[in-house]
């Protein structure tokens, strides 16, 4: 026996180790073990302090190791975060660079007001604002540059799930679980100049189609419903599913839909006429968001799925491009990137501990990023399919995640250097919806 352990010490180690030997059912070990460590008047008893202790002692050790190897993880991400911000030149605007990523480091605001849930986040096109939605049944307006609140919108009685700024920033939508959808006049202290009717249950999602002339609805009444702004009609209902539609994403150019439901699956749909065109089948739970690849991933991901350059799923327009490829986040803790055109999962993502929620893709087309109900955002390198950073939140849970949508500088050759189209970078900020009733923004 180790010299520095004490009389004390010793006879509770044997007491621990009898106690376990007898409820393992190592009975003749047991008798063995007390006869040689003097320990003959030991008889186990369910009160006692050594009761598992030896177990509990085990598991603390292996929980111990486990928080050990994830603060080397941050500390050594942190070190060479540090170093890269030093090997940058003086004047690098880290705040358009097409490279940057969040760093281990807290968010650098935490927005707080919201007396509930915030279920979704939404950035301004132009200017240095963001919208929150929350189970409080309201939206407030923030200043994500300050963390100063502007003002609270008002209008629904019930939770607010979603809300998206149109591509001018001039209107802003909102669907509720009041079953209305409603629009919001931004430039008139966010009046509210129409409320959509026609919904039987609690809306999921709503998004502005491209040219922002019409709006697309998910809801819990198993539709998918799209409305004419100008007259506030429903003028097309869609079903492609029998369950509880969480999400209905519109592609870059508003032709197809792909949608997320309860019943495990996610599709794509014909915008005008509702037609299947595929269907993807492999999630073990509810399947909560489902998005297009954007074109400038299409190159990472065929290289992910060893596809050939420029042998996509999808022709060789650039138009069909952006609907390539398929990326879902489930309540099975899987994130699975599908071909769009044969519906064939062409990899699975494995890493969060919780349901996945939030999916954005990174401006420069390389990288994926995740959140999830672990308190987590995870960054995967698309072409390696490996989560190369995990950012902690300090919130167990997370139900969305934005970029920033707001552009900076110009110039073509910078564009065409991050995979996007001709114009300016988008701005580098992100933006998460938390269940601890706040907003977290992390910018360099």
């Amino acid at each position: 026996m180790p010299i520095d352990l004490t009389d004390r010490q010793q006879n509770d180690l044997h007491r621990a180790m009898l106690d376990y030997l007898h409820s393992a059912g190592y009975h003749k070990t047991f008798e063995q073990f007390k006869e040689e460590c003097a320990q003959a008047d030991y008889e186990p008893d369910a009160g006692s302090k050594t009761k598992d202790l030896l177990v509990k002692k085990w598991t603390s050790v292996i929980r111990l190791q486990k928080k050990i190897v994830d603060l080397e993880t941050r500390l050594a991400q942190a070190l060479q975060d540090s170093a890269n911000v030093v090997a940058n030149p003086a004047n690098l605007n880290q705040r358009s660079n097409p490279d940057w990523l969040p760093t281990v480091t807290p968010p650098k605001l935490v927005l707080t007001g919201h007396r509930a849930n915030v279920n979704a986040v939404t950035f301004h096109p132009l200017y240095s604002v963001l919208v929150s939605a929350s189970d409080d049944s309201t939206m407030k307006v923030w200043d994500w540059e300050t963390g100063e609140l502007e003002r609270t919108v008002q209008g629904h009685t019930r939770r607010v799930s979603d809300c998206e700024y149109d591509s001018k920033g001039k209107f802003l939508v909102s669907g509720s679980h009041d079953l209305f959808i409603k629009l919001w006049d931004v430039d008139n202290e966010y009046k509210n100049i129409a409320t959509f009717r026609g919904h039987d249950h609690s809306i999921s999602t709503v998004r502005f189609l491209p040219g922002d002339d019409r709006i697309v609805s998910a809801s819990r009444d198993q539709t998918v419903r799209v409305w004419e702004v100008a007259t506030t009609h429903c003028i097309r209902v869609l079903k492609p599913h029998e369950d509880w539609i969480r999400t209905a994403i519109p592609s870059l150019d508003g032709r197809l839909l792909v949608t997320s439901c309860m019943d495990h699956t996610a599709r794509v749909i014909e915008t005008a006429n509702g037609n299947l065109k595929a269907e993807f089948r492999g999630h073990d739970n509810v399947v909560e968001n489902a998005i297009f690849a954007p074109r400038n991933a299409v190159p990472a991901i065929s290289e992910l799925a060893g596809l050939k350059t420029g042998a996509t799923p999808a022709t060789s327009t650039t138009e069909d491009a952006s609907v390539a490829f398929v990326v879902t986040a489930s309540r099975d803790q899987k994130i699975k990137i599908w071909d769009a055109r044969t519906g064939q999962c062409l990899h699975t993502m494995v890493g969060h501990d919780g349901w996945v929620h939030g999916l954005v893709f990174h401006p420069n087309g390389r990288y994926l990023l995740s959140a999830a109900d672990d308190g987590s955002i995870r960054i995967w390198e698309i072409k390696t399919g490996r989560c190369i950073r995990k950012v902690d939140t300090g919130e167990r849970f997370m139900s969305s995640l934005a970029w920033g949508r707001q552009t900076v500088g110009g110039g073509a050759a910078g564009a065409a250097k991050d995979g996007q189209s001709e114009g300016p970078r988008r701005v580098n900020v992100i933006a998460s919806g938390c269940w601890d009733y706040t907003v977290k923004i992390w910018k360099p």
